[in-house]
This record gives C-alpha cells, structure tokens and sequence, in this order.
C-alpha cells in the first residue's frame, strides 16, 4: 500500500519511505482509470504532454535523476496536471516489487542508457528477468513502446524478446514505430541531428494464459 494524499490536493512525487508494499492505483491517483507508465522521464516532455492530451489516464513516471524529477514536477504543477506521479528509484525495483499484476495497459521505455562500456553492459535496463516483470505487470493485449538510438543495443533488446517469448512484437495504435518526430527531448534533438532513432513495439497476449516465471 502506499500513503496517498486526499483527493482534494494529491501529491504529485511519491516520496521515499511511503511505500511499505505493492502500488495501490486507485488510492494513488484518486480514480480507477487505466495506468501507463515511463521509465525515465528525463525532463518530462513525453509524459507531460501525454497526461494533458489524455486526461481520462493515468501516468507513472520513474526517474533517477533527482534534478530531471524536480523539473517534471514543476512542469505538472505549472500545467496543472492532477494525472500524473512521480517517483525517484531504481526502475527495476519497481517493476519486480513494486507493480500489481496486469495493472499496467503500456510501459514506455524511451532511449535508455546504454552503458556502451563491456564492464557496465550489466546495469543496462532490459534484460530477460526485466521484460518477464514487464510482461508480468502488464494488462493482457497491453503495449511495451521502446526506442534507442544505439543499434547494438537494439538488436540486443528485440534478440531478448525473441528469445524469451514474453512479449509478441505489435504495433501500438496510439505510437506507430514509423511515426514522425522524437517523442521525448533527447530523441527530439537526436534526430534533429541526422542519425535514426530504433523503435519497437510488442505486446503481452491478450488471451487468457498468464505470463509465468516473472516471480522471485
């Protein structure tokens, strides 16, 4: 459970310390509307302008970055988002701890660090105890939206996901894998800069057979 704030003035970061269990939905956010989640917010481009075009869902953001968070927040308070939270840990915790099963309808994961070095390949965000987690805390026919303008890493992720037959490979109706322009700053001015940026799409199954061996 999770110490929520009263509906009339929710609290837009989820603090340290005020989570002691799995993330409570409808007290969180105050309603039982559906849940995306980003990880990686950086400045909060995607999920700001997401949560003003989509009133009726619910956003969850992660973020390391303490700096990149506080700007995020600013920016919904500024706008006046009440659709969106926030929250400062590591975002593999939250997917094997903290994420019910099935409460997730599309998980966005947008040009993640890829670690270019041998000896740090290991902290790199998807790995195959991750996309079991994602598959696991997503709604069945839900959507994992991914993005890298590193190719090896790439061709890495859609490898794992072959191989681990978690997730089929889809096309998301709302984010089309050809569509135009950057959908966060840094792919913005990525591709502002020429290079391509790599992006992907699968879904979990929308039949009724569960995602098995996502626990620990």
């Amino acid at each position: 459970m999770t110490t929520a704030a009263s509906s009339e003035s929710p609290a837009l970061e989820i603090l340290p310390g005020s989570i002691s269990g799995p993330l409570d939905f409808p007290s969180l956010f105050g309603n039982i509307g559906p849940v995306e989640l980003e990880i990686g917010t950086g400045k909060g481009r995607f999920i700001l302008e997401q949560a003003a075009a989509r009133p009726e869902v619910n956003f969850l953001g992660v973020e390391w970055s303490l700096k990149y968070l506080r700007v995020t927040k600013d920016r919904a308070e500024r706008r006046g988002l009440r659709n969106v939270r926030l929250f400062r840990a590591d975002a593999r915790h939250v997917l094997q701890a903290l994420l019910p099963d099935g409460s997730i309808s599309r998980v966005h994961v947008y040009c993640p660090d890829p670690w270019p070095k041998k000896r740090h390949r290991k902290r790199r965000f998807f790995s195959p105890a991750t996309l079991a987690h994602v598959a696991r805390v997503l709604v069945p026919g839900g959507y994992l939206d991914l993005s890298t303008d590193v190719r090896e890493y790439f061709e890495e992720i859609r490898a794992m996901l072959r191989d681990t037959a978690v997730l089929g490979e889809s096309e998301d109706p709302l984010f089309p894998v050809a569509g135009a322009g950057g959908r966060t700053s840094y792919e913005a001015k990525y591709l502002e800069a020429g290079p391509p940026i790599h992006r992907a799409c699968y879904a979990r199954p929308a039949g009724p057979r569960g995602v098995r061996g996502a626990r620990r």
